[in-house]
């Protein structure tokens, strides 16, 4: 047997077996999940309670659902002007420069710290912080908690927009140059048109980060089982309650988390569909 064909066969191999654990990971999901749905329909999605008293049992993963998307959305807002500066700082305006070396080895760093280092600083520094600004009345809240997950993917952002940006090939900039233009211009105009989907593919992937994140979340978000109505109410996100009450599940409430983990998986797929599908009509 040649080479081609051993390598032709393995890399089918692992592709199935891709597929095989997706598979595996979808139909495990599902099958916790009918329960939950069948007993609460899809009414399970819209509702806003989250009662686990014994004999008037009523789940409902509105609240979680909500608190995900808020904390994630704003830790994205909050990020983007940050991370695409030093993107920009790092890719363009000081490429070669000893500084740039510097703070790209520290955003490299601080992308790899696991998030509940993340969150230990978030409970023990800006926490207080936030309290003594009067910013929140006890330092827990969906404030907090989405500024500790923009402090975590800012450098995986700036990471992936730096890539990019470095990526933008050279005669691109030099013949804007010979015409004229100014360095302001050239990046207005031709780095940031050519970079453009991938900047975006980099966000989207924070993004994705965002909604999945857990422990960091789970210490600082205050964990109510109630929809956030403001950034200074507390709430709880999809992945932070089922950290918190998954180990002492079962019967119906344990199918509703892992219901509530099933509409994670396809929020998450949904959002990278989306992604890719912007990517492709910018490309």
């Amino acid at each position: 047997m040649n080479t081609d064909k051993v390598t032709r066969i393995v890399l089918i191999s692992v592709s199935v077996l891709i597929l095989i654990v997706a598979g595996g990971m979808v139909f495990a999901l599902v099958g916790g999940a009918i329960p939950s749905f069948s007993h609460f329909g899809l009414g399970f999605i819209t509702s806003a309670t989250w009662d686990p008293t014994e004999g008037k049992e009523s789940y409902g993963a509105l609240p979680f659902i909500a608190g995900t998307l808020i904390t994630s959305l704003a830790a994205l807002v909050i990020s983007l002007p940050l991370s695409f500066s030093t993107a920009l700082f790092l890719g363009e305006y000081f490429r070669k420069s000893r500084a740039s070396k510097i703070i790209g080895m520290m955003v490299d760093l601080l992308a790899g710290i696991p998030s509940i280092v993340y969150g230990l600083w978030g409970f023990y520094v800006l926490r207080p912080f936030l309290v003594d600004m009067g910013f929140e009345n006890q330092g827990f809240g969906v404030f907090t908690a989405s500024l500790i997950l923009a402090i975590m993917i800012i450098p995986y952002a700036t990471s992936l927009s730096n890539e990019i940006i470095m990526m933008v090939p050279n005669d691109l900039k030099e013949a804007a140059y010979s015409l004229g233009a100014t360095r302001l211009e050239v990046i207005t105009h031709v780095t940031i048109p050519a970079a453009r989907s991938g900047i975006i593919a980099g966000y989207i992937l924070s993004f994705g980060r965002a909604l999945g994140e857990t422990m960091a979340v789970t210490m600082l978000i205050g964990n109510a089982n109630i929809v956030p109505t403001s950034f200074t109410s507390t709430g709880n996100t999809m992945a932070s309650v089922i950290a918190n009450q998954f180990g002492e599940a079962d019967g119906l409430k344990l199918s509703s988390l892992i219901a509530i983990g099933l509409l994670l998986f396809l929020i998450t797929g949904i959002v990278n569909a989306i992604g890719k599908l912007i990517i492709k009509k910018m490309a």
